[in-house]
């Protein structure tokens, strides 16, 4: 029996949900999607706990509802967006900082890593397992883990180099993963009972037409 990874469907829900007519209106329909992910990841990055050296905020959310609904491909072209973004000056990161100046934050590596997460949970959408909240958990969990691959490491270079720090094991680990432990998985199962609620009412409105 072939597993859903062997057979992508490769439609989202922004696919579903647009439906362009033409190859132009496509163009435009796909630099609309991509702007509007930007401004909800950054939206939800307001909805921030303060914390030193990284703060607790709304973005890996967003990055995974905006990842799932566009896609791999848009998903990372909006979270390329947001950053870009932010290091031209718009206040979108979750602090008053922004400018070129941010690459010199703690927090600028998961910003980074917001972008290839974006990918897997567009990935995982496109494999069809934002349908089933189970798979969709699995999936987001997954794309939730890979802002900390690049911002841990980049907050601890950071620390030491700019900011002038003592950096060991357990600090990094008590400033950049444990605070975000309980809230990443929440994020994640949020996300998972919000993506295949959204393709039921699509499928809803779909039926009555």
């Amino acid at each position: 029996m072939s597993s859903l990874a062997a057979q992508p469907s490769r439609r989202v829900l922004a696919d579903l949900i647009t439906r362009p007519a033409t190859r132009s209106r496509a163009v435009a329909v796909d630099v609309g999607l991509v702007v509007a992910g930007a401004a909800l990841v950054a939206l939800l990055a307001k909805v921030a706990v303060p914390m030193w050296p990284v703060p607790i905020t709304g973005q890996t959310l967003g990055v995974i509802l905006v990842g799932a609904a566009l896609g791999s491909r848009r998903g990372t072209a909006a979270l390329t967006t947001y950053m870009l973004a932010g290091l031209a000056g718009a206040p979108v990161f979750a602090t008053a900082l922004a400018g070129p100046a941010y690459v010199l934050s703690p927090s600028f590596g998961f910003i980074v890593g917001f972008i290839p997460a974006a990918f897997v949970a567009g990935w995982v959408a496109e494999r069809a397992w934002d349908r089933r909240p189970a798979l969709a958990f699995l999936g987001f969990l997954g794309a939730s883990v890979i802002p900390f691959l690049v911002g841990v490491p980049y907050m601890a270079l950071i620390l030491a180099t700019v900011v002038g720090a003592e950096v060991t094991l357990g600090s990094v680990l008590a400033a950049g993963v444990t605070p975000f432990i309980v809230g990443g998985i929440v994020k994640a199962a949020a996300a998972a009972l919000l993506i295949p609620l959204a393709w039921r009412g699509v499928g809803a409105l779909d039926a009555r037409k």
